[in-house]
């Protein structure tokens, strides 16, 4: 599976969820404090696993677990195969969600442990038609500043993280072009698609 394009917005994403909580900053007191709050805690619960007790294997299951409960992974997984869902059988778009979850999952435990002293402001939430975006700023030690909008969502009964914007571009725009840049060199073939995210899963793992 490609991996260059979105590479660095996987390790942007790591850097967010292991920043440590007594170093979160509020910039701004009359954001959206339900989606600021969201994004915080979110972010919290991985730190405890990052700086917690635990085998890389139960640090990856608990990782999961996180995501599960925080970003909308079902709805990122069929917006990012785009026209190509219709196409897929159900057993195809359950094993395709599935590996796409996992997938995500083992790139943030891959990275989780790297982001040690990691600073994160959180600054304005703005809306944007069903969405709230909070703006964050990850500061690294000799790192550039990242500047992260995390896209916050309520359409599925509570807030769900649906999206990721490093510097103006979508994680999940991104992870689509390359699954559709994969599906072209595949004869447009959803089974080599799942094949392919089936590889990329093992070989992380």
């Amino acid at each position: 599976m490609p991996t260059g394009r979105r590479s660095r917005l996987f390790i942007v994403a790591a850097a967010l969820l292991a920043a440590s909580p007594g170093t979160v900053r509020h910039a701004w007191g009359q954001s959206d404090e339900q989606a600021i709050g969201f994004v915080r805690d979110s972010a919290g619960a991985l730190v405890a696993i990052a700086n917690g007790p635990g085998s890389p294997q139960d640090k990856h299951r608990r990782i999961g677990e996180v995501l599960d409960r925080s970003v909308d992974l079902q709805g990122i997984a069929r917006v990012c195969l785009g026209r190509f869902w219709h196409a897929a059988s159900q057993q195809q778009q359950l094993q395709y969600t599935a590996l796409s979850r996992d997938l995500l999952v083992t790139k943030i435990a891959d990275h989780i442990g790297e982001y040690q002293g990691v600073r994160l402001s959180i600054g304005a939430a703005r809306r944007s038609a069903d969405t709230e975006i909070v703006a964050t700023t990850v500061e690294r030690p000799g790192n550039e500043v990242d500047e992260v909008d995390w896209v916050v969502s309520n359409t599925t009964g509570g807030p769900k993280i649906v999206d990721l914007l490093a510097e103006g571009t979508s994680m999940r725009e991104t992870q689509g072009s390359d699954f559709t840049a994969y599906l072209a060199s595949h004869q447009y073939d959803i089974h080599e698609l799942i094949v392919g995210l089936r590889q990329k899963v093992a070989t992380n793992k």
